[in-house]
């Protein structure tokens, strides 16, 4: 009987283990294995005293205990909430091989600890400790010699231009336009979907581009001061795109200043030829740089096209395209001066920039029974959320929007945000906490709802919504509780 009880608390002590270090690594991965981001800029950190820090402490208190707390309580709570999440776990190598550090770890602990005649209690925070930091050992290595590679990789191409494209906002839309208006000119790269950091960069160097690319285009995001230098080191590119920097992610920042001077970054190349960039760089143009806000003038949107005119050359062009929203006729200007500096014929971009594809969940519009949707569930910023408004101001029927308010951003871009669409729309459904109490502050309590489960929504979008209607999915909708 008592080795009975002995393995079972053994087997559960594995299990328990598993389960905190499931909720450790799926913390890690959705902020960039950054430890410190997951302790100072986690947006539900209520979520670390319940998965993390309370069953530790009830762990090391209740001793037998605890298990009836653990089967019965944190295990069926942490499997509802997993449920929930947006962002699952995902399987990569390096969770995998947290996951082999940690069963490593805690099997070798817990043989110690069936030897010695002093051990009562079999330990968890040793065996997270070593397997957190064993991991970042082997990841920071594995890493090390990744960037090696890719870095070779790069300069054994003898023409290949490399374009480096960032902004607070709108890069990823900027680096589709540039590869749309190349591509049938040139053998042209992309980094794929919103692949924006030095290790994404260095895998799909190392996987993906091709010997015979003559163009590559990388984005390049940031979280904190050295992310984009580091990047641009990796790179070394010749061309660059600069575009608008405002206060997303202000809070890992804390300074619109701070974010300038991360995104000014960009310029530590040797190579630099070309910069295309926007005037809130507060860069003065030069023969290499090209401020291309300044050239853009007359843009008109509707919920149909958007047109504009650009200056180029001392020539005026006029272009139009599907592609929704004011700011777009910037971002497509800004693609379309780089795309003009590498060499594509004039007439032929004019042409291209017509025949744009809408980029996915970014003001993609849908037709669908008799309701109009416009899905821009990608972007979370203030200027183009309030975009949005602007577009939605001008339908004649009745108007929705989904919004969780701007997630990584202050209280001020919150408040105006709220303020904007309590004039546009007639019903606002705010979804999540993370904004609740600063947007329902300004909006009417009759104009609004609160949705706490995701699988609720489209019920109630149903109920709610009726043939010509206009539904807006504006900003990434976070997670619900």
């Amino acid at each position: 009987m008592e080795n009975s009880m002995q393995f079972f608390f053994l087997l559960s002590h594995i299990l328990f283990s598993l389960s905190v270090g499931f909720y450790l690594i799926l913390n890690l991965q959705w902020y960039s294995y950054k430890i410190e981001r997951v302790v100072y800029n986690h947006k539900r950190p209520l979520w670390h005293i319940i998965f993390f820090m309370v069953p530790i402490i009830l762990y090391y208190g209740t001793q037998e205990f605890f298990w009836i707390f653990f089967y019965f309580i944190y295990l069926p709570y942490l499997f509802m909430w997993y449920k929930k999440q947006d962002k699952k776990l995902v399987f990569t190598a390096r969770v995998k091989r947290f996951f082999l550090f940690l069963i490593g770890a805690v099997l070798f602990q817990d043989l110690l600890c069936l030897v010695s005649s002093g051990c009562h209690t079999f330990g968890v925070i040793i065996a997270l400790f070593v397997t957190f930091f064993a991991s970042s050992f082997f990841e920071n290595y594995l890493a090390l010699l990744y960037r090696n590679r890719a870095k070779k990789r790069l300069k054994s191409f003898k023409d290949l231009k490399i374009v480096a494209i960032t902004a607070s906002f709108g890069k990823t839309s900027i680096k589709n336009f540039l590869y749309e208006l190349l591509e049938k000119d040139y053998i042209v790269h992309k980094t794929p979907r919103s692949v924006n950091t030095e290790m994404g960069l260095i895998a799909d160097i190392n996987n993906n581009l091709q010997e015979d690319t003559e163009i590559f285009i990388a984005e390049a995001g940031a979280r904190r001061e050295g992310d984009i230098a580091t990047i641009s080191n990796l790179l070394s590119h010749q061309y660059l795109i600069l575009g608008e920097i405002g206060k997303q992610h202000i809070e890992y920042f804390k300074t619109l200043e701070n974010i300038k001077n991360t995104k000014k970054e960009i310029f530590r190349t040797p190579n630099l030829q070309t910069a295309i960039i926007h005037e809130s760089a507060d860069i003065d143009e030069d023969a290499i740089v090209t401020i291309y806000s300044k050239r853009v003038s007359n843009v008109v949107s509707d919920l149909d096209k958007t047109s504009w005119d650009l200056e180029i050359d001392n020539e005026t062009l006029h272009l139009q395209t599907n592609i929704l929203g004011r700011f777009s006729a910037y971002n497509i200007s800004a693609a379309f001066l780089m795309a003009y500096k590498l060499g594509a014929d004039k007439d032929r971009l004019i042409q291209r920039v017509t025949n744009l594809k809408p980029v996915k969940h970014r003001l993609e519009k849908i037709e669908a029974g008799g309701k109009i949707i416009i899905d821009d569930s990608f972007n979370g910023n203030l200027q183009g959320m309030l975009e949005a408004c602007h577009l939605a101001k001008s339908y004649n029927g009745r108007k929705v929007i989904v919004t969780p308010g701007i997630v990584e951003s202050d209280e001020k871009s919150n408040r105006e945000f709220a303020l904007k669409i309590n004039q546009v729309f007639d019903h606002i459904i705010i979804t999540g906490s993370v904004n609740w109490k600063i947007l329902s502050e300004h909006i009417p309590k009759e104009k609004r709802k609160r949705v706490f489960d995701k699988s609720t929504l489209e019920t109630i979008l149903e109920q709610e919504t009726r043939s010509g209607d206009l539904i807006f999915f504006s900003n990434d909708t976070p997670t619900f509780m």
